[in-house]
This record gives C-alpha cells, structure tokens and sequence, in this order.
C-alpha cells in the first residue's frame, strides 16, 4: 500500500458509527437534500410563472410551484435555525 492510500482508509474509519463525523454527516446529506428540493422548486415555480405569463394555462401549477417553495425554505430555515440553538 502507498501512503496515500493509507492516508484515504485512516480517513474514512472516522466514520464508523457512534462518532461525531458520522453524525455530521447525517445532517449534511439532510441540508444537502432540502436545498436540492428547493433548487429544484424554484426552477419549476420560475417556469411556470413564464408559461402563465406567455397565456398558458398553468396558472394552478404555478401556485402550487410557489406554495411548495415557499413551505420547502421555511423548513430548510427552520432547521438551521433550530440546529444553530443547539
């Protein structure tokens, strides 16, 4: 084995369960996941808003886009914010 590959496994084994790293890293995926969500959220209410704009009839996908995000940020804010508490 060469050094760097050592340097890669001794990283890794503090990931192992009931460490601090481990429960980090729970959290990140987590952060991770919700601004993916509201990413993905707000190129669907910003599309939507163009397509009723231009005189489709997307007026209900529309709303229902920007509700979604709207409850999306305020959980991801909700969570920050608890956790920043802690």
């Amino acid at each position: 084995m060469e050094p760097s590959e050592r340097a890669e496994v001794a990283e890794l084994g503090t990931l192992q369960s009931g460490t601090r790293q481990r429960a980090q890293l729970r959290v990140r995926l987590a952060d991770i996941a919700w601004t993916a969500l509201c990413f993905v959220l707000a190129v669907w209410a910003v599309a939507s808003s163009v397509g009723a704009a231009r005189g489709m009839t997307a007026w209900a996908y529309c709303v229902v886009a920007w509700i979604l995000l709207a409850v999306a940020c305020a959980m991801l804010l909700t969570t920050v914010r608890a956790r920043k508490r802690i």
